[in-house]
């Protein structure tokens, strides 16, 4: 098996003189189980270009880092025939943790090698794949806020994060959209349009995991709560894991989700950013990307 790993240059693992160690620890862990494997640090801004290159070099694609990194190689890579596999070296690491592949680089490792292949769902959001989920609301607008925090004061994403949800929740900014799903139209006042690809378990704020990632839908959860107050109460509850779907959301699964405002809208799609004109067109492409998985 050749293997073509790709690490994002901006990641952590690619900073300053870490970036020689860091690939030759991927390098020596895939070696080890067998797999001749090159690995390059990639520039995120010119990723189509790198993961097709490295899709006609290699047998399978691996992206070594966390949900983004993963995202962005996947995106190019859903549609085709050259597997995905999946180092996790990110902070959360949803996408592998829903596919059971281990946190360690060595037992990610040995999952590549066994080159068990299933075909899992991706979500689109105005043809851009996500493999998580994608929201707009409370949740985009303290990523913006995040993102300046880091540019203006230099600190960590956690410490940015912490501050930025403390002052988005303040403002409490809410969307007023037009949902469209499964023949129905509705008018909402929300914080938060939350879209899962596959169904989540909650806590939702704190993001559960999806026993599914292969039943060919969306899962749409949106706020109840209209008001600041409301809206104060639903991070209290959040902070302490007692949110209740059937009290602080409501729920809809479809394939297809229109989701309709009057201006261009923020949508964070698996934590990156990106402004989108409305209407925001949500699909489901089931059974999209191949990626090796433990096998069961």
């Amino acid at each position: 098996m050749k293997a073509v790993v790709l690490v994002n240059e901006r990641s952590g693992a690619c900073a300053g003189e870490g970036r020689d160690r860091a690939c030759a620890t991927i390098a020596s862990a895939m070696a080890s189980i067998g797999v001749n494997a090159e690995v390059r640090c990639f520039n995120p801004d010119e990723v189509t270009k790198e993961v097709r290159a490295a899709a006609g070099e290699g047998d399978v694609v691996v992206a070594a880092g966390g949900d983004g990194t993963v995202s962005g190689v996947a995106g190019v890579l859903a549609g085709g025939d050259t597997p995905l596999g999946v180092l996790p070296m990110g902070t959360l690491n949803h996408f592998a943790k829903d596919l059971r592949i281990p946190m360690d680089l060595g037992g990610a490792a040995k999952i590549i090698a066994g080159g068990h292949v299933a075909r899992v769902d991706v979500g689109r959001v105005n043809g851009r794949v996500f493999v998580n989920n994608s929201s707009l609301g409370v949740y985009s607008e303290a990523l913006l806020e995040r993102d300046a925090a880091r540019r203006r004061q230099g600190v960590g994403k956690w410490q940015a994060m912490a501050v930025a949800a403390l002052k988005t929740f303040w403002r409490a900014p809410m969307v007023h959209v037009r949902l469209e799903a499964n023949g129905d139209s509705r008018e909402l006042k929300t914080p938060l349009v939350f879209v899962g690809n596959n169904r989540y378990r909650l806590d939702l704020l704190r993001i559960g995991g999806r026993d599914r990632l292969d039943e060919g839908v969306l899962a749409l959860y949106v706020a109840t709560t209209s008001t600041r107050w409301g809206m104060l109460k639903l991070m209290a509850r959040a902070m302490v894991g007692r949110l209740e779907q059937s009290r602080d959301f409501e729920t809809l699964v479809s394939r297809e989700v229109t989701i309709s405002r009057r201006k261009e809208t923020l949508v964070a799609a698996d934590g990156e950013l990106e402004r989108m004109e409305p209407p925001l067109k949500y699909e489901s492409w089931p059974g999209a990307l191949k990626v090796i998985v433990p096998e069961q």
